[in-house]
């Protein structure tokens, strides 16, 4: 069965991306509030459609809801935009891609506080969700506004959605 590696060391940053400090996966997520990094990827296609991947249920943050396409923890030492590919190539097969970053910015929920490093590309390539999702597929903005607020979607993804490309996106 998968799991999360609740072992896994991340680092810990201020608000600036400076590293201060690691702790386990685990730590991070436990409601200590320590702030790591991630990076999220939103994938459109050539229509407009932005492509969401489901959760699996053996994830121990929001399990089985929709969300950004890609999103990972950054490894200690590692560079924002190599763990930017990295993800995307395990999650959903994509190397060939033209990332834009967006502002980051940090996401807080009960259980966690992340320095978010989005980034947004179009992709009209073959996508090939791994085992670290539970598939995914692109939706239209009038599906996206249908599903804010139903529980269906990750609470992160939401905020990120409205705050990156405004409630006018939808």
């Amino acid at each position: 069965m998968n799991q999360d590696r609740q072992e896994e060391l991340l680092p810990l940053v201020d608000e600036n991306g400076n590293i201060t400090g690691a702790a386990t996966r685990g730590e991070c997520h436990n409601g200590n509030m320590l702030m790591h990094p991630v990076v999220h990827l939103h994938v459109f296609n050539g229509k407009g459609e932005l492509y969401l991947q489901k959760r699996p249920e053996w994830k121990d943050i929001q399990p089985g809801k929709w969300d950004t396409a890609v999103g990972g923890h950054i490894d200690l030492g590692e560079h924002v935009e190599l763990a930017l590919r990295r993800e995307a190539k395990e999650e959903l097969g994509l190397e060939d891609f033209s990332p834009a970053a967006l502002p980051p910015y940090v996401f807080r929920s009960e259980r966690e506080c992340e320095l978010v490093y989005p980034f947004k590309t179009v992709y009209d390539g073959e996508v090939c969700p791994s085992e670290e999702t539970c598939g995914g597929r692109f939706w239209n903005m009038d599906e996206i506004r249908q599903a804010m607020g139903q529980g269906i979607l990750t609470p992160n993804f939401e905020q990120e959605f409205e705050k990156l490309f405004g409630k006018n996106s939808l």
